[in-house]
């Protein structure tokens, strides 16, 4: 029994990691052995964040400082005996946490239908035997018996394998397979190094092995990373801090100006309850009820748009964020590029060949079909190929780089079927580390012919000579294709070399390495997609750095950045720091790592060291990935964006937005969206508080000069929550400008109403102000009307006045009367419905009733359509004077 695991597994032999576990290669553990381990080091397997119940998610919608104040507003008036204003502000709140609660329900619903299916057992020795057993059973000094295309349980120590390969990129970035050796490594060898280990989480993609685990559950590389995203802190989206900033100083002023007017009115010698209820429709106006629903509203329409076509948003907040987004940091393998190996490169009989793009191929195919030493070279790499079509017939299953060969000799003409039945296999050499090469003996007419692939050196040491297109000669030029082999690999490709052999009978066991003819090399890539660079182009345009950050090899990330254009936008990046390895990130200062476009060989905490560096220097950080060692750095960051495709449920579970397509061209729709929504958001607020605000002045002005109160609290909530609201969404339904992508991004702490907009408010406000008081000026002066009357021509003129309003918000060196306000069809319907619903009021003899309305005549009725036009009116002289933006 053990009560403590060893370390630096890596490094020891196997037997002395056999010993100190203490378990046998041929029996593995006793049952009774294993069970007492389980209850030492616990179950195999992460300990899970617990999701957010549908409880959680509807309490979170009340948190909001509006909600807090339009709460008081409603106790306020129960306890006045306003009741039906109470009851409106309640539907208010509803409406408001309904709309938020049913949209983030929805998003995770939607999350967990893209979550992937895992295998639940393995193969272990016990007592002797080979068992199946649920993966939570595995304990520390299991025989771990694994086979090609099965997901590693836990982390082990290889004892011995037969061509074992595995994908580690959901844990490393890595994104080709590692081949897998069982000795022991150096003390101090890195994570993606250590080729004598397998890991939780990553799969096996060839060969078999047995392996005595080493670490379980939170012990393994996986459970660290599991702690790192438990420990690194969730981000307040800037929307969120925005918001609350603005709610923060809408209440001061509201707590301000209700209590200013009750003290002057109480001094005036005004009775309490009629200052009592002043103050309420003061503390009613300056609250604008219908923002936390056209917010939410406008959110979730960006929401369901993206949601339609490309992105699952979890949070209606992270829309908004996406688009003061300045930073993205992206993985390589599958999100710049298609995580699939293509050929880039064949060199054969002395020359070097690039595979041309779409559309230029067919000329270069057919002439590479004649040319016998292509020939040969495309024989060699389909014979000495394990690739298989898969059960469906649809798509080619195996290792990434045979398929990638056996794509090329269909693309260049070949029949793959006719070859394999021309060349039937007799033998397979399974890809040994040891000698770097694979090998397989086929029949050839009565003869055999060997086939061979494997790594430059390794192939060229056991060739004597050399097919060119003047036949087969001694090979004397070994340095030259060494050199070639160099500069591909320089340029991030990996390379293959091929060789051939007929022979007479089987070759013995150590015969089929020897005297061989070498044919050539092929320099393999993950290609990048195709609307990349596109995309990084635009988020260049719009002031977005883009920073690659990957466990793959340095010049590889170097080759793929050149081709998508991230290295076109440099700027004052220092010599030879175009690519930084994760290693060198702490060696570095931060000048140096601010202009830095490429990270390589970075580690799940150097990512999230990286994006705590970009937040602390003022950027808004996108992070995308889609393995587990991505999770911490997707939490830390401002965006969280994993792939739905591909990506592990660890990265899925801590991501704000999860990509449906897997594509950056994707995410730079999203930012655009997101661009759209808050400018959006910002029309409809100025909208709001101006009209509000002009409701606040014209009850404290009313009640300062005895002139009859213009409205009253029922009055100011129908306006706030319907002629208000309408125009209010109508704004947040708006295409925003073509050209939000060639801006930067905002100051994140820019906030919502800079002082300009603040100054466009009260400018706005005021001219409406200015009709109302004018209107209620002239009905009781020079009228003589009655308090009913003025009271309805002034709540009239405000109607029309801010349903005028919304034409003041397009920016001041457009035209009146085409922009993007007026070619909004919304606007248009909105201002129809509010005025039928304004009718409505008067019409339905409840709502009259309540709403305090009375006849009035054609005449009075004119006077409100002139004063609501002089108020649009003084706004657009003093606009066009340069009084706002």
């Amino acid at each position: 029994m053990i009560d403590k695991l060893p370390e630096k597994v890596f490094s020891e032999t196997v037997q002395t990691i056999l010993a100190q576990l203490k378990t046998s290669v041929e029996q593995g553990l006793s049952d009774t052995d294993a069970q007492a381990r389980l209850k030492v080091f616990g179950e195999n397997q992460l300990e899970k964040q617990r999701p957010k119940s549908a409880i959680l998610i509807f309490i979170e919608q009340f948190l909001d400082p509006v909600i807090y104040v339009l709460i008081a507003a409603t106790v306020l008036g129960f306890v006045f005996g306003e009741v039906v204003e109470g009851i409106a502000v309640v539907v208010v709140i509803l409406i408001t946490v309904f709309i938020g609660f049913f949209m983030e329900l929805q998003a995770r619903r939607s999350m967990e239908a893209l979550r992937e299916m895992t295998r639940g057992e393995s193969y272990v020795l016990r007592d002797g035997k080979e068992i199946l057993i649920e993966d939570s059973c595995i304990v520390p000094g299991d025989i771990l018996l694994l086979a090609s295309g099965e997901f590693i349980p836990a982390d082990g120590r290889i004892i011995e394998h037969e061509s074992l390969a595995v994908k580690e990129s959901a844990l490393t970035g890595e994104s080709f397979q590692i081949n897998k050796s069982n000795k022991p490594l150096p003390e101090g060898t890195a994570l993606a190094d250590r080729t004598n280990m397998v890991f939780c989480g990553t799969m096996v993609t060839r060969g078999t092995a047995k392996v005595v685990v080493t670490a379980t559950g939170g012990q393994t590389e996986l459970g660290t990373i599991s702690r790192m995203t438990r420990e690194a802190k969730d981000q307040i989206t800037p929307i969120e801090k925005k918001l609350n900033v603005l709610s923060k100083k809408l209440i001061w002023l509201t707590l301000f100006l209700a209590f200013a007017i009750a003290v002057v009115g109480y001094i005036q010698g005004r009775a309490l309850v009629q200052m009592i209820e002043t103050a309420f429709a003061l503390a009613v106006a300056a609250i604008p009820e219908g923002l936390p629903i056209v917010a939410t509203i406008a959110l979730a329409r960006g929401m369901l748009k993206l949601a339609k076509d490309r992105a699952i948003i979890k949070q209606l907040s992270s829309v908004e964020t996406l688009g003061n987004v300045g930073i993205i940091c992206t993985d390589k393998t599958g999100t710049l590029t298609e995580n699939k190996m293509e050929v880039q490169v064949t060199v054969f009989d002395g020359e070097q060949f690039s595979v041309p793009d779409a559309g230029e191929e067919q000329d270069f195919w057919e002439r590479c079909r004649y040319h016998h030493s292509f020939q040969k070279l495309v024989q060699t790499g389909v014979l000495c190929n394990n690739v298989k079509p898969s059960k469906e017939g649809k798509e080619l299953v195996g290792d990434p780089v045979e398929v990638a060969l056996v794509d090329l000799a269909m693309t260049a003409g070949f029949e793959v079927d006719h070859i394999r039945q021309q060349f039937p296999e007799v033998v397979e050499i399974p890809f040994d580390t040891t000698v770097k090469m694979m090998a397989t003996l086929n029949q050839l007419q009565g003869n055999y012919r060997i086939s061979v692939k494997g790594a430059l050196e390794n192939v060229l040491n056991v060739c004597d000579r050399v097919y060119t297109s003047e036949g087969i000669v001694k090979l004397r030029n070994q340095s030259y294709w060494l050199d070639k082999g160099n500069d591909l690999a320089a340029e991030g490709l990996r390379t293959l070399a091929f060789a051939f052999r007929d022979v007479e009978q089987e070759p013995a066991a150590d015969g089929y390495f020897e005297k061989l003819i070498f044919l050539g090399l092929i320099g393999f890539l993950d290609p990048p997609r195709e609307d990349v660079k596109a995309a990084i182009d635009t988020c260049h345009q719009a002031g977005i750095k883009v920073i690659m950050v990957t466990g793959d090899h340095p010049e590889t990330a170097r080759n793929i950045a050149e081709a998508v254009g991230l290295l076109d936008d440099l700027g004052d990046t220092l010599p030879g720091e175009i690519v930084i390895r994760g290693n060198e990130i702490e060696d570095r200062s931060e000048a140096q790592l601010l202009n830095t476009s490429v990270f390589a060989r970075v580690t799940p905490a150097q990512k999230l060291a990286l994006v705590s560096l970009y937040q602390k220097n003022g950027y808004v950080v996108g992070m995308t990935g889609d393995g587990v060692n991505d999770a911490p750095a997707l939490k830390k960051a401002d965006i969280g964006i994993a792939m739905g495709i591909r990506g592990t449920e660890a990265a899925k579970e801590v991501a704000d937005v999860i990509l449906r397509d897997d594509q950056f061209s994707s995410i730079e729709l999203a930012i655009r969206q997101g661009r759209i929504i808050f400018e959006n958001i910002r029309k409809f607020v100025v909208y709001l508080l101006s009209s509000n605000l002009a409701e606040i002045i014209s009850v404290a002005v009313a009640s300062l000069v005895s002139l009859p109160l213009p409205l009253l609290p029922i009055q100011i909530l129908y306006l706030n929550l319907i002629t208000d609201v309408f125009p209010a969404l109508s704004l947040a339904m708006g295409d925003g400008e073509k050209h939000i992508m060639n801006m930067d991004p905002r100051p994140p702490d820019e906030p919502i109403m800079p002082r300009k907009l603040w100054v466009t408010t009260f400018v706005y406000g005021l001219a409406i102000t200015a009709g109302v008081l004018g209107v209620s000026t002239f009905a009781h002066w020079y009228l003589k009307a009655g308090p009913e009357v003025v009271n309805n021509m002034a709540f009239y003129t405000l109607v029309l006045a801010q349903l005028l309003n919304v034409f003041n918000l397009p920016k001041r060196n457009v035209s009146f009367f085409n922009n993007e306000i007026t070619r909004n069809r919304w606007v248009w319907g909105a201002i129809v419905l509010c005025i039928l619903l304004t009718v409505l009021g008067y019409v339905v003899g409840p709502m009259r009733e309540v709403l305090s309305l009375v006849p009035l005549s054609w005449g009075q009725l004119g006077w409100v359509v002139v004063f609501s036009f002089v108020s649009l009116l003084i706004a657009q002289v003093i606009k066009r004077l340069g009084g706002t933006v």
